[in-house]
């Protein structure tokens, strides 16, 4: 399997993000403080789990973006709008702060030197999101520094054809009782051949130039770990950029609103009872593709797949809650890896995912548990099941552009194997049935292609916790 320089620089992301989470004290999640309490963990009984998560989120909205670009008298369309599904958390190694991620080079207290990237987008008419494709993830270095409230970051970044740009950034987070408020300032250098790419569309030349943005991002503390998220910003584009035929506005309007749910900020989840002491898990499972949608698969009508299509899975889970909106309902984060085998239509094709899961305990003779995950997946190359439905002359949708990063779900029922043979030596041991699931989201995100449709595979599995 042949990866270019950007794949590279994703997997090593990943693999730095998957590894020892660590407590970050009094760090912000849209500015929701965590505080450790010494004297509310037993150092004697509990042992740091191997990824000992204590700051997570999990949030959705929908962003709206002016288009500065002229348009057609009979398109209509005057914004953009996303459904942007969002994931946080830090660890000794990196983060990942919703579409914003890296890897520490090197850091201390105050300083952090970062591989870094970030989701840009390009905010033109929906209809021509998917042909144009000039939304993606850029890659490069960032410095930032942290003081007290106060964080400031600069970086400089590439898309995948070496057009640079670089930003200049500074933050300032306020907390007071349930509300979080961060204003920010930024300042973002583009070179020409990135204008003249994506405001003058190769066809006129803008140069070089300094765009200026401002705005505020929020927080509200609704109740138990539920957060309603916004965010409002204006982008002022520079005059040279202004001046070209392709463009109409030189202030683009920004907005996102939704809700997420975050650890309460004053009660921070320490695992030290009995019953949730380490409470890790690895799950090994085996799956088979289906062109089905999940409506069909949950009534079992699943069809086949005519090419036979397998795959297998390793994921890991450590808990990172025991109760979502008062329910006792278990969360973990899992991150995992996935291996699509060769076939006569596929090469042997790497994917890997980022996800919170949660799962409902109940008893009916034995044990059993509904489980449900959110997140992102990523695949190094588009497996054949989602290219024969997304792309090309006989897909099922016709798009000219697939996307290796989409929203993952996975919807698993499992039943404990201790349980069914009465053997306390496999009282931890799960035995299930799950959906692996990626879509684009109905064709709602720019950041997964504005696709509609994806890939489902059936699996079983075994779950191991310890």
């Amino acid at each position: 399997m042949l990866l270019d320089h950007h794949n590279i620089i994703f997997l090593a992301l990943i693999s730095g993000l998957c590894s020892s989470i660590s407590y970050a004290e009094n760090v912000p999640v849209d500015n929701i403080v965590l505080e450790v309490r010494e004297d509310s963990l037993d150092v004697d009984t509990v042992e740091a789990p191997a990824l000992d998560v204590k700051k997570w989120g999990l949030g959705i909205g929908m962003r709206r973006a002016d288009i500065p670009f002229a348009v057609k008298d009979d398109n209509e369309d005057t914004a953009v709008y996303d459904i942007l599904p969002l994931m946080r958390f830090e660890n000794d190694h990196g983060f990942l702060h919703g579409l914003e991620g890296g890897i520490h080079l090197w850091k201390n207290a105050d300083h952090q030197v970062n591989v870094y990237s970030r989701f840009r987008f390009h905010d033109v008419p929906k209809a021509f999101q998917n042909s144009i494709k000039g939304q993606s993830f850029d890659f490069g270095l960032q410095y930032r520094y942290i003081d007290g409230p106060w964080e400031s970051d600069i970086a400089v970044l590439s898309d995948h054809y070496q057009r640079n740009y670089s930003y200049t950034r500074i933050k300032y987070n306020w907390q007071q009782g349930s509300w979080s408020l961060v204003p920010f300032v930024e300042l973002q250098w583009k070179s020409a051949d990135f204008n003249n790419h994506y405001y003058g569309f190769d066809k006129e030349d803008a140069g070089a130039g300094v765009s200026m943005a401002g705005g505020l991002e929020g927080s509200y503390h609704v109740a138990s770990n539920f957060y309603l998220i916004g965010q409002l910003g204006l982008t002022r584009l520079e005059d040279d950029v202004y001046d070209l035929d392709s463009v109409n506005k030189n202030y683009q309007v920004e907005s996102f609103f939704g809700f997420a749910f975050y650890p309460e900020y004053d009660k921070p989840f320490n695992p030290t009872s009995t019953q949730y002491k380490n409470d890790e898990y690895l799950r090994l499972a085996y799956g088979w593709a289906t062109p089905s949608n999940i409506g069909d698969i949950l009534k079992f009508q699943a069809e086949r797949d005519s090419e036979n299509n397998q795959m297998s899975s390793v994921f890991y889970g450590t808990q990172i809650a025991d109760s979502l909106l008062t329910m006792p309902i278990d969360l973990y984060f899992t991150p995992g890896v996935v291996w699509h085998y060769s076939s006569d239509v596929q090469k042997d094709i790497a994917e890997v995912a980022l996800a919170i899961k949660g799962f409902y305990t109940f008893q009916f003779g034995p044990r059993w548990r509904l489980g449900i995950a959110e997140g992102l997946s990523y695949v190094f190359d588009v497996t054949y099941i989602e290219g024969f439905e997304l792309t090309g002359e006989d897909s099922k949708r016709g798009y000219e552009n697939s996307s290796k990063l989409l929203n993952y779900l996975d919807f698993s029922f499992d039943v404990n194997v201790g349980d069914i043979f009465d053997s306390k030596a496999l009282a931890k041991t799960w035995f299930g049935y799950s959906i692996h699931h990626r879509s684009g989201i109905f064709e709602s995100s720019s950041v997964f292609g504005r696709i509609k449709g994806g890939s489902n595979y059936q699996t079983v599995y075994l779950q191991w916790h310890f």
